[in-house]
């Protein structure tokens, strides 16, 4: 039996898989006149099935008890029908034996059953066989049970919605109170859903649609309906992809800018710097001076870069800076002959006075003179204290001239000892002449 039932389950679950919905029974109520054949059932147990059948025990009237039946009916596809049933009437139970029933009265019962209709045929044909399956409930006299009925069926069409449907079940209890039985009706069903008229929506007709160039801009859209363009430049072509159609972009293959037409900012001047950051557009110039030439401050013909005094007038044989009167250079190279010291020191000697301020005077009356004061011996004695000696010797000089008022970043003094004679040290004249202080007067 549990093989049948699994058989007819599948049967319902491949119906509704493949079934279409065209002549799907509407929601529906049906009543029923229903027979409820206990004893039967019992021979069914006793004598087999087929016994029952042969010797027509099957459908006696006189087992019977009627009942009453309503049912909700509604298709789950074209082949299959859900319904759920509602029976009631007085019946004499097989367990009424272990009752005590002194008035022998019957006892009301109460049935529930939830069914699937598996029908040959769609309710499109006016006469279908069906095959009943499902599961139910009952109770009786305070016993409750429930059951699997199983059945066959036929359904006629008595007009649209409307069917007079022939029912018998075989109910298998499945609990302990159950009793095995038949169950036979009778009634009509009427769809209580009016049935959903299919409205015909034709699809609109396609518009006429004209693009010329394809660009899938319409031509009544496209600016330049017969050459492919963009559509955000409302048809036209852009070749340089600049935001600017060709017909307005001067510059068609170079990506440039609105302003300029369509072309890149211009560089009128031509040194590599466009003429929105070169603040010297029209004379070349270089990316460091934003585009201009480099500087000439005092305008001597030097450039800044290369002019040893940018802000004061010179030649460029001067380095850009103002020639030292040649009377000035000689009074203080003649101040440099006339510097003596104590023999073997530092030590300046008074007379020297007199020629150094000439030079402070000089240096005073011009503020841009600086000067270079060397210091120099004869190869007498070690190199060593020579160089010493020398040093401190121009270094005197330097001392007198900043106490005499001269600032010192404008001296600067250095002792050479006896590396740089100009005169043989083999001599006392010669000697004489390499004992000497040099001071030479530049203005950078």
């Amino acid at each position: 039996m549990k093989k049948n039932l699994l058989l007819i389950l599948a049967i319902v679950a491949s119906t509704g898989v493949f079934a279409q919905s065209e002549y799907k029974k509407r929601p529906s109520l049906a009543i029923h006149f229903s027979l409820i054949d206990y004893k039967s059932a019992v021979d069914v147990r006793t004598k087999s099935l087929q016994t029952v059948i042969n010797e027509k025990q099957f459908f006696k009237f006189k087992r019977m008890d009627p009942a009453l039946s309503v049912s909700y009916l509604e298709g789950f596809t074209n082949h299959v029908d859900i319904a759920a049933t509602l029976t009631g009437g007085f019946v004499k139970h097989p367990i009424s034996d272990a009752v005590k029933n002194p008035s022998g009265n019957d006892h009301f019962l109460l049935e529930a059953a939830a069914t699937a209709n598996v029908k040959l045929l769609s309710d499109k044909y006016f006469f279908t066989p069906f095959i009943t399956v499902g599961i139910g409930g009952s109770t009786w006299a305070g016993y409750y049970s429930a059951f699997t009925p199983i059945g066959l069926g036929l359904q006629f069409k008595v007009a649209d919605g409307t069917f007079l449907l022939l029912n018998s079940q075989y109910r298998i209890p499945i609990t302990e109170n159950g009793a095995y039985h038949f169950y036979h009706s009778i009634g009509f069903a009427s769809a209580i859903v009016d049935k959903k008229q299919q409205v015909l929506v034709l699809p609109p007709a396609p518009p006429v649609v004209l693009d010329r160039d394809g660009d899938g801009v319409l031509d009544a859209d496209d600016k330049c309906p017969d050459v492919a363009g963009l559509v955000s430049l409302q048809g036209c072509p852009d070749r340089d992809g600049d935001g600017i159609t060709d017909a307005e972009d001067k510059c068609p293959d170079v990506a440039g800018l609105a302003k300029y037409q369509g072309c890149p900012i211009p560089d009128t001047d031509g040194d590599g710097i466009n003429d929105e950051l070169d603040k010297c557009p029209t004379v070349k110039g270089f990316a460091r001076y934003q585009g201009c030439p480099i500087p000439d401050t005092d305008g001597d013909g030097v450039n800044d870069e290369e002019d040893k005094c940018p802000t004061r007038v010179g030649p460029a044989s001067n380095q850009g800076c103002p020639v030292i009167a040649k009377e000035v250079i000689e009074k203080i190279n003649f101040a440099a002959k006339n510097v003596f010291f104590s023999t073997g020191s530092f030590k300046l000697l008074p007379k020297s006075f007199k020629s150094l301020d000439e030079v402070v005077k000089l240096m005073k009356d011009d503020e841009t003179l600086m000067i270079d004061i060397d210091g120099h011996t004869d190869a007498q004695g070690s190199d060593e204290s020579n160089q010493v000696l020398s040093d401190n010797r121009a270094g005197a000089v330097k001392n007198y001239l900043v106490s005499k008022g001269v600032v010192e970043t404008r001296l600067k003094s250095a002792g050479y000892g006896e590396t740089k004679p100009v005169a043989d040290n083999k001599t006392a004249a010669g000697r004489a002449k390499n004992r000497r202080t040099e001071m030479t007067v530049r203005n950078f």
